[in-house]
């Protein structure tokens, strides 16, 4: 009697659990996805592979985002996906990557547009008939059949308007970044041409952190200590947001140093949390490979013909040029992202 009892209670718990599963749409709409993803992904087709190159591949931002969408496309699409580059930023090594994937003519290249000085293997790539598209910034003297990626100027366009509304159009501000790269000197330019129509606004430098959230907090420090009135900084690449943020957090200067920067890491949104960083500016970067994969299949499969012979006739079948757009965060909307998935 009491072993049936038992059985009962276990039955019981069973059936208990279940509803509670079904009755809960949280816990029906996930495994509703995870259905929908196990039925979406097809048999991986060995013969058919699309190779990532990047450079810092183990880079969390990289790893969550770029490769993270790239290797879901390539489960859903049923096609091998492969993600090659240095552990550095090292773009002599990028570019020995490109070159030594050619001979092996994958069916096409998503190549994260690194640095000018990548448009020579991008050629090769090209002419070796290989399908092969950019993402992140472009590289306009080279023949990729198609780019991905953010416009820069409206970065650094975005970031001065709400740096001018922080501050109350008055003060005085710093921003740093990579000096060089083509990408960063848009978005500078972009922020400048909104602060020139603010005379008081005093833009006391510009300042290379090389991608180093220690430096960024060294340049940080050194400017809080030379501008004790400084007013905000505005941060260009993943890292300055980090290391603007320790360095005002250490100052004691929270809240009365006004930060904007890019990128929307689990860091960066801690520092907007906490009300160190008062605005992110953030990139759809699964956007990039999702889309620039999808670009390479169309062209491997003429998913779409323009002509009778597009080859013949000089034709790509694909956008030359997709601006993946932007999205802004701060403590209004945070919550959204912070367990977006």
């Amino acid at each position: 009697m009491k072993t049936y009892k038992n059985q009962l209670f276990l039955i019981f718990c069973t059936l208990f659990t279940l509803g509670l599963y079904s009755c809960d749409p949280s816990k029906g709409a996930y495994f509703k996805e995870k259905k929908a993803e196990e039925e979406a992904a097809k048999p991986v087709n060995p013969d058919e592979e699309y190779v990532m190159i990047t450079t810092i591949v183990n880079f969390p931002m990289y790893v969550n985002h770029d490769q993270a969408a790239f290797k879901k496309w390539g489960k859903r699409m049923g096609v091998r996906t492969t993600v090659l580059g240095p552990s550095e930023w090292d773009v002599a090594s990028q570019i020995s990557f490109i070159e030594q994937v050619i001979p092996s003519k994958p069916a096409g290249l998503l190549i994260n547009g690194t640095d000018p000085a990548i448009a020579s293997a991008i050629n090769k790539a090209v002419d070796a008939g290989i399908p092969t598209v950019v993402y992140d910034s472009d590289i306009v003297n080279s023949k990729r059949h198609a780019f991905l990626g953010t416009n820069w100027y409206e970065i650094g366009r975005m970031q001065g308007e709400t740096m001018v509304e922080l501050i109350g159009g008055k003060g005085k501000i710093a921003y740093m970044g990579i000096i060089g790269l083509a990408n960063m000197e848009a978005g500078f330019q972009g922020l400048l041409d909104v602060l020139k129509n603010y005379p008081e606004i005093e833009v006391v430098g510009k300042y290379d952190d090389k991608a180093n959230v220690e430096e960024a907090a060294r340049i940080t420090s050194d400017l809080i200590s030379a501008n004790p009135d400084l007013a905000g900084i505005c941060g260009f690449d993943a890292m300055s947001g980090p290391g603007i943020g320790l360095a005002v957090k250490e100052a004691g200067k929270v809240g009365k140093i006004k930060i904007t920067t890019v990128d929307t890491e689990p860091e960066h949104l801690k520092l907007v949390r906490d009300g160190v960083i008062q605005t992110l500016v953030g990139q759809k970067r699964e956007l990039f490979t999702w889309y620039g994969a999808q670009f390479l299949y169309d062209m491997v499969h003429k998913t779409n013909t323009l002509s009778g012979d597009d080859q013949k006739a000089g034709i790509t079948n694909i956008p030359f040029s997709v601006n993946t757009g932007l999205f802004t965060i701060d403590k209004t909307n945070i919550e959204l992202f912070e367990s977006p998935y």
